[in-house]
């Protein structure tokens, strides 16, 4: 699914990593040795050396990652174990890819294994393992045969063998022959212009200068210091520096999410998907719709504010100053704070970094300093700001129904991952347009809140804002509808995907879309339709596999590009299903090992690296029918925009 917040709040920030060719990753290093107990009685002993930043899971099964996991093999010939294979005790660690806490090793681990033979002649013994290792991005299934010899015999792996006649066909059928990749480059993936994430925090602080907490103190504060006996030189200059201090503040707000990402660079990403934090999102924007309603004040403590001031008035000036500004952020907080939790949930809820954070919190101080600063220099402007009145209290209660808008955005998130179905496509359009009908009838009068005075005469700001509101829920009219108009692309990655619908959608396939689970017969349904394939290398575990489906194939025009213009074979290289005896063989690797082809992720694990060099997921490759690339391969690509052109770009060199 893809979490994503109106362009007006802030903007997306996208953590990029293209893999290409030749990266087969061999994160994990095995050696064994063996020692004998007793007579008969042998201990199996299996290290795993870790690269630096990776990390193997614990036999122990979970929710999460897959389990490390040995199997003996031939036991029926000669041995029997005794016990379970020990491994060593680390506490359950915080996981970023699975959020879950589980055991995990880094740098090195040791397994053992007592074995008791029951044939005295036995001289080696088979052991495979599976496993999955991970880093703080992507998750690689792995394993390792292992022929163990004992009485003076031994081999690190399975040895060089010759293949049977069976396993060299179903060898020779997994390579491709992909050819084309001297035609592609592998090309970068550009983020969003930093620029763009300072303006929009600059706009949601404009948004903030028309609420009744702020605005009223724009004339105020100008006069006080053009008029308090300075001179106008010296007056003008403190209130430049008030509003640097009020820009600054909102700045330093930010840094310790820079602690955070300096701790762990992921910690602000990784949390995007995560079903509490949506839904403290949740009830804290139902708060604040509540608050802006007038149903009750959000305020910090009033000895703050008094304190403050009591130190602006003793100590004066530039510190004076500076405890000023802080004054006027705590006394504002009822108001701003509301728009800085959506800055804030904007950015822990999507992609963001704390660096994007920064910019936007510094766009926002800058729009609610300028005001205090320009008016300074130039106060005849202040002639023409209008009075305050009740329409700043109206300001704060549409303010309170797009919360209520914003809110359900973060309660659908959670539904998404976890499936619920409370909130499916036409429900959340549907709360929608209740609350749009609602914000209508308090602009034209036939509800009132708290604080509300008598509406004497209706605005023309109310007309338009009524308006404009009334053609906004006539555009999602059509999103509660079965048809090719529901798809609302305006709106396209805020409400929740045409998937996730309350009619019926039939398919075991992301988001309902048409897809083969079976390379060969994927590529004969290209081949009839003439349409070029996209092969897409998943796992079940993979995170970033599901952050592409839910975030990226979600997004109107990739969904639709997929869904029409490409036959996806999404081939599953963790899935453990056994496959029938006659479709199992053995896999001659380069380097003279053999690996026991069981699992229908072992063959899909093997495809991918034979013809790709590449072992990490999610990995896509679009071919034509005789299995030359149309474009360079990619990896996750969380920009929607940047893998719709990847897209684009295959369909048309697969139309020349």
């Amino acid at each position: 699914m893809r979490l994503t917040i109106p362009k007006f709040i802030i903007a997306l920030f996208f953590i990029c990593f293209n893999l290409g060719q030749a990266q087969v990753l061999e994160p994990v290093t095995w050696t064994h040795n063996t020692k004998e107990i007793s007579e008969g009685v042998w201990e199996l002993v299996f290290s795993a050396t870790i690269d630096q930043g990776w990390y193997m899971y614990s036999q122990e099964e979970t929710d999460g990652p897959l389990p490390t996991y040995f199997e003996y093999l031939g036991q029926d010939q000669g041995y029997q174990l005794v016990g379970t294979t020990s491994e060593p005790e680390v506490a359950p660690k915080y996981d970023k890819i699975f959020e879950l806490e589980v055991k995990k090793f880094e740098g090195f681990a040791v397994f053992k294994q007592r074995i008791k033979l029951t044939n005295p002649l036995l001289e080696q013994i088979e052991v495979m393992v599976d496993y999955q290792v991970c880093d703080d991005q992507k998750c690689i299934p792995a394993d390792y045969t292992f022929l163990i010899g004992l009485g003076g015999t031994t081999a690190s792996s399975v040895g060089s063998a010759e293949l049977d006649d069976r396993s060299k066909a179903l060898s020779q059928a997994l390579d491709l022959k992909v050819s084309g990749w001297d035609d592609f480059e592998e090309e970068t993936i550009k983020e969003k212009s930093n620029l763009s994430i300072f303006f929009l925090g600059f706009l949601g602080g404009l948004i903030a200068l028309l609420t009744p907490c702020v605005f009223p103190m724009i004339p105020l504060t100008v006069s006080f210091f053009t008029k308090s006996g300075q001179n106008k030189k010296k007056g003008t200059f403190n209130s430049v520096l008030y509003g640097f201090f009020i820009f600054l503040i909102y700045v330093l707000l930010s840094l310790p999410f820079h602690l955070l990402d300096t701790l762990d660079p992921e910690i602000l990403n990784n949390i995007s998907t995560n079903v509490t934090l949506n839904i403290i999102f949740f009830v804290i924007f139902m708060v604040f719709a509540f608050s802006f309603f007038g149903y009750f004040e959000l305020t910090l403590p009033a000895s703050w504010s008094n304190a403050l001031d009591s130190k602006a008035n003793s100590i004066g000036g530039i510190i004076g100053i500076f405890f000023m500004a802080i004054t006027l952020a705590i006394v504002s907080f009822s108001c701003t704070g509301p728009i800085l939790g959506t800055l804030l949930g904007s950015s822990l809820s999507s992609d963001a970094g704390a660096m994007q954070l920064t910019l936007g919190m510094s766009g926002f101080g800058l729009a609610l300093a300028l005001p205090f600063s320009l008016f300074a220099m130039f106060p005849n402007w202040l002639n023409s700001l209008p009075k305050s009145g009740g329409w700043l209290n109206t300001v704060k209660v549409v303010l309170g129904f797009i919360e209520l808008a914003l809110a359900l955005k973060f309660l659908s998130n959670a539904d998404l991952v976890q499936h619920w179905g409370l909130l499916k496509r036409e429900v959340f359009i549907g709360l929608w347009i209740l609350i749009g009908l609602g914000l209508i009838l308090y602009l034209i009068g036939k509800i009132k809140f708290p604080h509300d005075g008598p509406l004497q005469k209706i605005s023309k700001g109310r007309w338009i804002t009524a308006v404009l509101t009334l053609a906004f829920v006539i555009y999602l009219i059509p999103g509660l509808t079965n048809t090719a108009h529901a798809n609302l692309k305006a709106l396209s990655g805020f409400p929740p995907p045409m998937f996730y619908s309350i009619y019926e959608k039939e398919s075991d396939c992301p988001l309902n879309l048409n897809c083969y689970k079976d390379l060969d017969e994927g590529l004969e349904v290209a081949k009839d339709e003439n349409k070029p394939i996209m092969l897409d290398f998943t796992g079940w575990a993979c995170v970033n596999c599901r952050k592409m489906e839910e975030q990226v194939w979600s997004t109107a025009d990739v969904y639709d590009m997929l869904n029409e213009e490409f036959v996806i074979i999404s081939l599953y290289v963790d899935d453990r299903s056994i496959m029938p005896e006659d479709e199992q063989f053995n896999y001659l690797r380069t380097n003279g090992t053999v690996k026991t082809i069981k699992t229908i992720g072992d063959k899909w694990g093997t495809l991918q690296t034979l013809n790709f060099q590449n072992n990490s997921q999610p990995y896509y490759i679009l071919l034509n029918h005789d299995m030359e690339l149309l474009n360079a391969t990619t990896a996750y690509t969380p920009d929607a925009d940047e893998y719709f052109d990847w897209l684009q770009k295959g369909l048309e060199n697969f139309r020349e």
